[in-house]
């Protein structure tokens, strides 16, 4: 009895099961493929995930002629309050870039304009390792005797040297003031480039001197304009991402990361800043609002 009972639970129990395993049978197809034997669920290919970039759209159609999002960049530390602090310093622009610069040395009443940006360029060649009052005064004596192109190309040499002595270098400069001179005349009629690219080919013009001749004599903001004031200070506050060994390397890193509408602003604010508080030598930081946020200020 008790044995009719189990194999009465063993048929039920077997027939529940092939009843179980026809219906996945039905629910998953065979496979019929050559080789494979029994029911296995068929694998469908994983989906491709596409990966979508954002695209600024400006001026334009949606999706047309759009860039992707540029990577935030790299940015000094504190530079927003080391710059307000510097532009509190410098409130009364009374340094000697501010009445003696380069970009205050032409005559600007001088007509035509072409002769103007003439003398904007011939100030910005004599400044190069000059002190601005020694600049100014050169630029006096040559615009006494008619700092036009016609008038240095009819100036002998020798004349032309006692005219600027005593700025730095000033044999150097009176072949590359005759030379630059002439080139104005056959090429340019008698005015300067009004490009980065053609004046610095002019000789005795580096990227310093182009820059600002692009601001002061054409009103274009091409770049920054680094001297060896802007080079010291941007080094010593660690606005570069490592330390720089020229100005032009030291121009190109400011570039990288400075808000354009602040490279006008740069040059003329840290030249007069180098002038009388972040000396080259026994800098004043004593008195600097930057003293405690000067990287350089604890070896100084």
């Amino acid at each position: 009895m008790n044995s009719g009972v189990r194999m009465v639970t063993r048929s039920r129990s077997r027939a529940t099961r092939i009843a179980s395993e026809g219906c996945r049978e039905e629910l998953a197809p065979r496979e019929v493929a050559a080789g494979k034997k029994g029911h296995r669920p068929v694998r469908h290919p994983r989906k491709t995930q596409k990966v979508h970039v954002a695209y600024e759209v400006a001026n334009s159609k949606e999706g047309e002629d759009a860039e992707p999002l540029r990577v935030p960049i790299w940015e000094p530390q504190n530079w927003q309050q080391q710059l307000a602090n510097i532009r509190i310093m410098r409130s009364k622009k009374d340094a000697p870039v501010d009445q003696l610069g380069a970009e205050q040395c032409y005559d600007a009443s001088a007509p035509p304009k072409q002769v103007r940006r003439y003398q904007v360029l011939v100030s910005l060649m004599l400044s190069s390792q000059t002190k601005d009052q020694v600049t100014a005064g050169a630029m006096q004596r040559l615009r006494a005797r008619g700092l036009t192109v016609e008038r240095i190309l009819q100036t002998d040499d020798d004349l032309l040297g006692r005219l600027i002595y005593p700025v730095g270098f000033w044999r150097t400069k009176v072949k590359f003031i005759k030379q630059t001179t002439a080139i104005l005349q056959q090429r340019y009629e008698g005015d300067i480039p009004a490009s980065v690219a053609e004046l610095v080919a002019l000789p005795g013009v580096g990227p310093k001197m182009a820059h600002l001749a692009m601001a002061v004599a054409w009103g274009t903001i091409s770049g920054i304009a680094v001297d060896t004031h802007v080079h010291r200070i941007a080094n010593r506050l660690r606005w570069t991402k490592k330390m720089t060994k020229s100005p032009e390397e030291t121009r190109k890193n400011l570039e990288e990361w400075l808000p354009r509408e602040l490279w006008s602003e740069i040059n003329g604010l840290l030249v007069g800043f180098g002038q009388q508080t972040c000396l080259p030598v026994h800098p004043q930081c004593q008195t600097c609002l930057n003293k405690a946020m000067c990287p350089a200020a604890r070896n100084l």
